[in-house]
């Protein structure tokens, strides 16, 4: 056997075990949501069937339909739209400024500052539950979308500034310096040269703040008692009762839950990929 056909015939075998890999990893990570697909078409006699089969046998796509006439879902649908579009928007505006200022500006305690914003991540949200629990009753804001709106951008706003400082970071101060020799201010050259060049940067900071808030659920719980204002990760409990889980109407409302962030990542997925990889480079 020649040398030239062995290298291939290793070539083949290792490409096979990588697609083999690859194929586990994708049937591990995608076997939730079709266990819940192959749920929510069943009955609930036929879920409680000790003898049933991973398939059902009858498939019920009314478990799809009855669930917008069992629970206010478009009402909760809306409401996590409008929390996480309204967080993502505050923790960028307020994170965009200061990323730029910690890329580009070098100012006393610049160091300590970006380490408070490190440790500001180690904080979980469930930690300083009581003590945002106070803050918002004095405001008014207890039970409310707003003060869901102004805590997810809070507690987004760390990886806001970190992630796209990155992205700052990996862009030539000479494209700026240009700018300013043909006559733009700092404000100028930023928003017209650096923010362009950011783009797949800011679309992926703004991916990940919309999703971790869409599917933010613990404070959400514990600050919302409104039916009106709970969001859909909230909602969904309105299936899980005391003494009997409707999980037909549950993993259906779940999946419609999910499918807001998978249409997302499918319409931005080059943007997210070139965005996940600014910073590793310095321009």
């Amino acid at each position: 056997m020649s040398l030239n056909h062995k290298s291939n015939l290793k070539q083949i075998i290792l490409k096979m075990l990588l697609y083999f890999v690859v194929f586990f990893i994708c049937v591990f990570i995608l076997y939730p949501y079709f266990s819940m697909f192959v749920t929510a078409l069943k009955s609930r006699d036929e879920i409680f069937n000790p003898n049933g089969t991973i398939l059902p046998i009858n498939a019920l796509w009314s478990n799809f339909t009855d669930i917008w006439t069992l629970a206010p879902m478009g009402r909760y649908m809306l409401n996590s739209l409008l929390i996480a579009g309204g967080s993502t928007i505050i923790a960028m505006v307020c994170g965009i400024p200061a990323a730029y200022a910690l890329a580009r500006m070098k100012f006393k305690g610049h160091t300590v500052f970006l380490g408070f914003i490190i440790v500001s991540q180690m904080f979980a949200p469930v930690v300083l539950l009581v003590g945002i629990y106070r803050v918002l009753s004095d405001l008014h804001l207890s039970d409310s979308i707003m003060g869901l709106v102004f805590i997810n951008a809070a507690f987004n706003q760390a990886f806001t500034i970190w992630l796209l400082r990155g992205t700052f970071l990996s862009i030539s101060e000479e494209m700026e310096q240009a700018a300013k020799i043909d006559g733009c201010n700092r404000i100028q050259s930023m928003f017209k040269v650096l923010l362009p060049m950011a783009a797949p940067g800011i679309v992926t900071t703004l991916i990940f703040i919309f999703i971790n808030a869409w599917n933010e659920y613990t404070v959400a719980l514990c600050l919302i008692s409104t039916d009106v204002f709970k969001p859909i990760t909230v909602g969904v409990n309105i299936f899980n009762g005391y003494n009997m889980i409707q999980w037909q109407y549950l993993f259906a409302a779940s999946l419609f839950a999910t499918l807001p962030v998978v249409f997302l990542f499918m319409s931005i997925e080059k943007n997210l990929t070139s965005g996940l990889t600014a910073g590793g480079v310095k321009g």
